[in-house]
């Protein structure tokens, strides 16, 4: 059991209704999940008084909020220190309100529970949250980008200065970036934000971010050069320096717009020293940026087209080995419907999407999914609901195309499926012309016939338009059945009422087993020791077309 300052996380993300349930999971960072091994104790679901869960929704909000201000200080701190007299106007006092939500910030974080990396349990202990905090390196740099050191100046000297010092001091609070860091890591595992968007916005912010803070060190060069005339923005605009701050702030990101793009026109540019090492730099830098954009975006593009990639391998390979094998045109079309149907129903293909989640999930899935239609079967009309549990449990779920045979006649007796929508057409061949028998649509079943009788299938079955079937194994349908003797006498009940009611020329081609239904004695055929030994699969029909009773 865990120590009392430690709790399982686990619980705590379906308490406190207070602040808010966790709707998705898919939301919880999977640190806060416990380690395999770790008892859940349901007595210790209280974080001690006055402690914050880091999963709270409204602690996720405040930091969501912070996160705005982030974006807010990301511009402020380049622009005040290349344009001073923003900084020292009212922009000073929008500084000290955002400063005053990251100093509260601070102090909240001396009581927010954290997860204690060996154990991965939640420490709730204040001590040791307070230990962990202040001696993190977090903690001293939280601290000076948050403290306003121009009215600190102020008030200790009683002078208003404004020099490149506390410019430079306030580009401390880019180390808030991180937050916005935390936010893209955390939304781009969220599955219920687009990771496309996602990912792009943050590639948008960050070159953005680049553009204004290269724009605004470059005006701090021209500004505080001896010479204001031989500078990039004084041979283009005299007296820039007592002009208005936002038409410097326009021509700074000007000229880093038109660098970065290597446009180059040519009517801003480098004139002094320090500022051709400076575009020297930026355009190193520039290079690296665009190799990351163009990396990233490359990556982002190749994966949403991955699967029709895919497709067209598969097709082309499926084009090949056909003209290879002389395969007919009409088989090659079949093969092709059937790929194409797979890559476009490849989300509600039942196997591949639940393949890798437990058998309790899947069975849940396959419940609300099919039961109804599996009820609905005139073979299980009347069986218990246990038993139909057990057959949709161990059904799977295939589309097929159109006009592609799902079973074909003489075939070997694996299978039998139920329609769940579209329809199929069930043929026989006589001196090699198709006939057709019959249609059948939703909760119709085919192939139960050689199943059941174990013999090869009678029909060929066929799809009319786009369908959806589920099907069963002989293998397990015999083993589910065998242990249900009430339910197994009602499915030979149901299953001899069936084949009497079929249409005249569906019972002309299996006339070699209707012959024996009037004289079938289905009581005798389902006595206790028929059923005890249902499972074997020993009926069939013998070689002069003598009929033995149908074996589960």
């Amino acid at each position: 059991m865990p120590a009392p300052d430690r709790k399982s996380p686990l619980p705590l993300l379906f308490r406190r209704r207070s602040s808010g349930e966790i709707k998705n999971l898919a939301s919880v960072s999977s640190s806060l999940l416990p380690a395999f091994g770790t008892v859940v104790d349901e007595n210790y679901l209280q974080l001690k008084k006055y402690v914050i869960a880091p999963y709270d929704r409204r602690y996720r909000l405040w930091q969501t909020f912070l996160v705005i201000l982030v974006v807010y200080s990301a511009w402020a701190s380049p622009f005040e220190l290349a344009f001073r007299k923003a900084a020292t106007g009212s922009l000073m006092y929008v500084d000290l309100v955002v400063d005053s939500f990251f100093a509260v910030d601070i102090i909240l974080t001396f009581f927010v529970a954290y997860l204690d990396k060996s154990t991965y349990l939640l420490v709730d202990d204040h001590m040791k949250i307070a230990i962990r905090y202040g001696t993190a390196i977090y903690f001293p740099l939280d601290v000076a980008s948050t403290l306003p050191f121009q009215v600190i100046y102020r008030i200790l000297t009683g002078k208003m200065r404004d020099g490149n010092i506390f410019g430079f001091l306030n580009l401390l609070r880019l180390w808030r970036l991180r937050r916005v860091s935390e936010l893209f890591t955390r939304l781009e595992k969220d599955t219920r934000f687009s990771y496309f968007w996602t990912r792009y916005c943050k590639l948008i912010g960050v070159t953005l971010f680049a553009v204004h803070s290269a724009g605004c060190f470059y005006f701090w060069l021209a500004f505080h050069h001896k010479t204001p005339d031989n500078t990039w923005i004084g041979s283009q605009v005299h007296d820039f320096k007592h002009r208005s701050v936002w038409l410097g702030y326009t021509y700074s990101m000007y000229w880093s717009i038109v660098t970065l793009t290597t446009v180059g026109y040519g009517d801003l540019h480098a004139v002094n020293t320090g500022e051709k090492i400076f575009n020297m730099v930026y355009m190193l830098f520039n290079i690296g940026l665009t190799a990351y954009l163009i990396g990233n975006m490359t990556n982002l593009v190749v994966h949403s087209a991955v699967r029709t990639f895919a497709m067209r391998d598969a097709i082309n390979e499926i084009l090949r080995y056909a003209s290879k094998n002389r395969l007919p045109e009409g088989l090659k079309e079949q093969m092709l419907a059937h790929m194409q149907l797979k890559f476009k129903t490849a989300e509600l293909q039942q196997e591949e999407v639940l393949e890798d989640l437990p058998k309790a999930i899947r069975s849940g899935i396959s419940q609300h999914l099919f039961h109804r239609t599996v009820g609905n079967a005139y073979l299980f009309k009347g069986v218990s609901e246990d038993l139909i549990s057990q057959l949709v449990s161990e059904m799977k779920a295939e589309y097929f195309p159109p006009k592609v045979e799902i079973i074909l006649q003489n075939e070997i007796p694996t299978d039998f499926y139920i329609v769940v929508s579209g329809a199929v057409d069930v043929l026989t061949y006589k001196g090699g012309m198709e006939q057709p028998l019959t249609k059948l649509g939703s909760s119709e079943m085919v192939g139960e016939i050689g199943v059941i009788f174990n013999i090869p299938q009678p029909f060929t079955v066929r799809t009319k338009r786009l369908s959806q079937v589920i099907r069963i194994s002989h293998h397990h349908f015999k083993q589910l059945v065998q242990p249900h003797s009430k339910d197994g006498k009602i499915i030979i009940t149901n299953f001899v009422q069936y084949l009497k009611g079929l249409k005249p020329e569906v019972l002309q081609e299996i006339e070699f087993l209707t012959e024996s239904l009037d004289d079938l004695n289905i009581e005798h055929m389902l006595s206790n020791e028929e059923l005890e030994n249902a499972a074997n699969g020993n009926g069939d029909a013998n070689a002069n077309g003598s009929f033995s009773q149908p074996k589960l």
